[in-house]
């Protein structure tokens, strides 16, 4: 399969012999991941070596919601760290050569866990332990990560991470809102009330999970994907978004759908934060309102996602059919405001 689709298959040809070492065309280019994200394509040449070239999705508006220069650059800085990412190997800034700037790294050999199939597939029971366990000691190393030796401690503001993260997805979700929800209102003055004191700044991931890594066959983390939302800020925001991602086999189930992490063998919650603690260091006593506000965040994204299909960005849609993710915003207020009943 060759799959050009947002591909000027002369032009990256042309690019890539020149400008990526070892390269040599003709390529072949199979789609791995895309949608409204940025799309991820497995490239393949002459000689069977592999690369992985990223852009952004196709008929895109904000640049600055795909910045391919940005994240070019943090998996450049964290190849100076103990954070597995996959190497860089070039960036392409003129729009003329693709449509858009892309950037092109090595291929890495791994898994993508996505759900219970995969599951089943590629992680055997005993497995699942280490990958609970890998998943977390990764995120403790993003959080640890000495940023002037990474030449990214300009990458954000380092203040006032939760207050602009507040003040940014509420205004998205007044711009966006396809109907009154009084849970989000009521959560978003909760959490403004009584945000912690940030600690010192570190890189935030911004959408840690588990189909964000990468996992060989002994489920140790080889890379982290999906840099696209990463920044500084406050570390537990990602510590309470894996807990929103995450449901282990006895924890009650998440507003989130997935359930690749209910199998047999992966850790509970609990046994996820308490290792990050152990690893970090860190005082993880204020989590809930980490948990209500990534909650929150996922009814803010999630109905915009809905309001943009409702407008027809999928093409015309029986709105009965959309149901699901009016119901996940729903189910993801009603977290937000169970957890913050149990802080305030």
């Amino acid at each position: 399969m060759n799959d050009h689709a947002g591909i000027d298959v002369t032009n990256v040809t042309a690019w890539l012999d020149a400008h990526i070492e070892g390269a040599r065309g003709p390529y072949m280019f199979n789609l791995i991941a895309g949608g409204h994200s940025n799309l991820t394509f497995r490239v393949q040449d002459d000689a069977n070596n592999d690369f992985v070239l990223r852009r952004p999705p196709m008929g895109h508006v904000l640049a600055s919601a795909h910045d391919m220069g940005r994240e070019h650059r943090i998996i450049s800085g964290l190849q100076n760290s103990s954070v597995p990412v996959a190497p860089a190997l070039g960036f392409c800034d003129d729009p003329e050569i693709n449509g858009a700037p892309f950037y092109v790294m090595s291929y890495v050999d791994g898994n993508v866990v996505r759900d219970l199939d995969d599951v089943e597939t590629v992680l055997s029971v005993e497995v699942r332990n280490n990958t609970s366990r890998s998943l977390v000691d990764t995120m403790a190393k993003i959080h640890s990560v000495d940023l002037d030796a990474t030449g990214l401690a300009d990458l954000g503001r380092r203040e006032g991470y939760i207050a602009r993260q507040l003040k940014r997805w509420y205004t998205q979700w007044n711009q966006g809102k396809t109907r009154e929800l009084g849970a989000v209102d009521r959560v978003h003055a909760a959490l403004a009330a009584r945000i912690p004191e940030q600690g010192p700044s570190t890189i935030v991931h911004g959408d840690y999970r588990l189909d964000n890594c990468m996992v060989d066959n002994d489920g140790n983390v080889v890379a982290v994907l999906d840099w696209e939302i990463c920044t500084l800020g406050d570390p537990l925001a990602d510590l309470g978004l894996l807990q929103v991602y995450w449901t282990g086999p006895d924890d009650e189930a998440s507003a989130w759908d997935g359930a690749a992490t209910t199998a047999d063998g992966f850790w509970n919650r609990s046994d996820l934060v308490a290792r990050y603690a152990e690893v970090s260091g860190r005082d993880v006593a204020q989590l809930d309102f980490y948990v209500a506000f990534a909650y929150w965040k996922l009814a803010c994204i999630l109905e915009g996602v809905y309001g943009r299909y409702l407008a027809g960005a999928l093409g015309a849609q029986n709105p009965a059919d959309l149901a699901p993710f009016k119901l996940q915003v729903d189910a993801a207020a009603a977290k937000a405001e169970q957890y913050v009943e149990q802080f305030t």
